[in-house]
């Protein structure tokens, strides 16, 4: 039974000592960067800006 234990334990640290250390294969692609929504979207929103100034002059005054 220990001789059990022994070789599940000595294939469990070999696993994690292979996944640790050995180099991925190529084909595995590389994590996309992060998709921004166009609210977070710095340029969108300035061409958004750009795109309404025209039709918004002299439309709605602002405020006194």
């Amino acid at each position: 039974m220990i001789y059990l234990l022994a070789a599940i334990g000595a294939i469990a640290v070999i696993v994690l000592l292979w996944r640790a250390f050995v180099a991925r294969p190529e084909s595995v692609a590389p994590r996309r960067s992060r998709t921004v929504a166009p609210d977070d979207d710095p340029e969108f929103l300035r061409r958004l800006n750009e795109h309404r100034r025209p039709d918004d002059e002299g439309k709605n005054p602002p405020p006194a």
